[in-house]
């Protein structure tokens, strides 16, 4: 949950990696730090705590002289954040500097042998031992940096995606991943190339894209081709496939936003719009998914749905659960993909797993969908990130196609995949017959007009505003939802946990009774998502309870309603829509209320504490 950076080329290295920092600081931002091979062949080494910006500040009349060098922002596993525990790592000697991205899980075991052959440690960081083992193995064996770095990984179990140098060899980079994205940057006539733990640091310099694989090894030389090596037999791979990758630089800005997640929250209606488009034909009034037609068979003739996700996709999940079961009558489990990959699950060659994850790269559903593979399952990801690992991974799928999402806090994400989800549950069930024609013909005509109702919804940002701010004083918030409001409940909850860490639970209202009604009073708000559908009498009843033992209600209800406008102290309006598509309206306010709380206690709402935006280690 680290952001790699480096650069090797004919310019100065220095702005390249800051600037690729200051893109990727959403992965971390506990501390950053930068190695550069001077001009006189030293390697200079800066480190300092907090953000890219005090970094900047720290290398100010400094010697940042050099075409070639790697950078690192650090989101804190083995070690406290501090200047010391940040990356770059030095070995021993000085000669070798090291980033890292993930867990070295033998690291202990490794320290110690290391300790008695002579090696100091200076960090609490896993990242130190695996420099100082390169530094050992290159020593002992008298070997290149590129075979000392194979070697040394082959001793290692864990998770990484590194970086290093070698000052003796100022001219060449290597790099390596197993189970952390780390992809290259191939500038024109291989003058220079780029390194990243995404795509995005590198855009802004060249569209084509070197995604390594796991356990696989780059040598990385000026001027020359680049080489990549099996971890296991050292072979050489004949042509690593090289991408073009075309990201809309404007997206990374803020566009006069204060910050990217109300930036991202506004675009919804056009993201949601750009997930839909070539596939949702109004006219026609057809869904077309090309993973269906590929793979019709095994989908219509599937006995049952696995869903792995983490988190806000794990939410999304469970709304896919409901849409999946009720047009396409196949069974569907949602699972956390952390416990997934650790029960041995049942896993059968009927069954389908999908995996949701907006980076593309989160480790435990990564992990949970190579099981799946193993034991013969359709593997299906609905990811956002083109060319991630479960990109890659997957045997079809489906992106949400969003856009870059640089807040911490997913937003344009979430509804991206609770679009894709409809769109898959509404073509599968056409393809098997289990959903009339007219149901089928409504909610085409519906879905295309959820983006223009999310616009009427953001036109209250201002009223919105001034309700969240009668929650700033909370300690503890509870959210309520029934049927496919249940899950928006726990979204809305995590939201307001992720940015302004104020404890909040979602529950469906109905288990209220069973326990979390023990702590409403007069100090516990109480939000409720209480549109008009099957459930809406029983969730007054439910906002009845809470009155009667004096909570405060804020209620996200269907534009006119009547009933819940007389027993909440605030609500909120969204425009009806079908019962299966509210989700996509009832999200936006819970995250409006999450983003301006944050603001008005004066949080960082962009990258909230302890938070990283892409969860690549367990």
């Amino acid at each position: 949950m680290c952001g790699i950076v480096g650069y090797i080329g004919t310019r100065e290295a220095f702005p390249i990696l800051i600037s690729g920092l200051k893109r990727l600081e959403y992965r971390g931002y506990d501390s950053a730090g930068i190695a550069l091979i001077n001009e006189a062949d030293e390697m200079m080494v800066y480190k300092e705590k907090g953000k890219v910006s005090n970094l900047e500040e720290r290398t100010l009349h400094h010697d940042t002289s050099g075409t070639i060098g790697i950078a690192h922002t650090r989101w804190a596993t083995h070690g406290e954040p501090s200047s010391v525990n940040a990356h770059p790592h030095l070995s021993e000697s000085g000669r070798l500097a090291l980033v890292h991205n993930g867990i070295i899980e033998n690291y202990a075991n490794i320290k110690e042998y290391l300790t008695g052959k002579g090696y100091h440690f200076k960090s609490s960081t896993d990242t130190e031992v695996l420099v100082q083992l390169i530094e050992f193995v290159q020593q002992r064996f008298h070997l290149d940096l590129g075979l000392a770095v194979l070697y040394a990984l082959r001793r290692v179990v864990g998770a990484y995606a590194i970086a290093v140098l070698d000052r003796e060899h100022p001219d060449e980079i290597i790099c390596a991943r197993k189970s952390s994205p780390l992809v290259v940057g191939i500038g024109e006539n291989k003058s220079e190339f780029f390194l990243a733990s995404d795509a995005l640091p590198i855009v802004g310099y060249t569209k084509h894209i070197l995604y390594l694989n796991d356990e696989e090894v780059a040598v990385i030389r000026r001027g020359e081709d680049i080489t990549v090596k099996n971890l296991a037999n050292s072979q050489d791979l004949v042509s690593p496939n090289i991408h073009d990758v075309d990201i809309d630089l404007d997206k990374l800005e803020k566009g006069g936003f204060p910050h990217y997640m109300l930036k991202e929250i506004f675009e919804q209606p056009r993201s949601i719009s750009d997930c839909m488009r070539g596939r949702l034909l109004t006219s026609e009034h057809q869904i077309v998914l090309s993973a269906i037609k590929l793979h019709r068979e095994q989908l219509v003739n599937a006995g049952r749905f696995i869903i792995v996700a983490c988190g806000t996709s794990w939410h999304a999940g469970l709304i896919g659960k409901q849409m999946i079961e009720q047009f396409c009558k196949v069974p569907v489990e949602v699972e956390y993909a952390s416990e997934f990959r650790y029960r041995n699950p049942v896993i059968r060659p009927d069954d389908i797993v999908i995996a949701i994850s907006q980076s593309g790269e989160t480790a435990d559903t990564l992990a949970a969908f190579n099981l799946a593979k193993a034991n013969g399952a359709l593997c299906f990801g609905i990811v956002n990130s083109v060319g991630s690992s479960i990109a890659r991974a997957s045997d079809t799928g489906i992106y949400i196609h969003v856009g870059p999402e640089i807040g911490v806090a997913s937003t344009k994400a979430f509804t991206g995949q609770v679009t894709v989800l409809t769109l898959f549950a509404l073509a599968l069930s056409h393809e098997k017959g289990t959903i009339s024609a007219e149901d089928y013909r409504t909610h085409i005509e519906e879905l295309a007009r959820i983006p223009m109702k999310i616009e009427e919804i953001l036109k209250q940002n201002d009223q919105i505003r001034d309700i969240a701010r009668t929650l700033t004083y909370a300690r503890n918030t509870l959210y309520m939802g029934r049927g496919m409001n249940y899950p928006v409940a726990l979204e809305g909850a995590l939201k307001l946990k992720e940015i302004s860490y104020i404890h909040a639970e979602g529950y469906p209202a109905a288990e209220m009774k069973h326990g979390p009604i023990a702590l409403v009073d007069e100090n516990m708000p109480v939000v409720f998502v209480a549109t008009h559908h099957r459930l809406y009498k029983k969730i007054i009843s439910n906002i009845q309870e809470v009155i009667a033992r004096n909570g405060r209600i804020i209620a996200v209800v269907t534009e006119g309603d009547t009933d819940v406008k007389q027993l909440a102290s605030f609500v909120i309006e969204i425009p009806e829509t079908l019962e299966t598509l509210v989700p996509l309206l009832s999200v936006i306010p819970l995250q409006l209320i999450a983003y301006h709380v944050a603001v008005v206690k004066g949080l960082n709402v962009d990258q909230p504490r302890n938070l990283a935006k892409s969860v690549t280690v367990e």
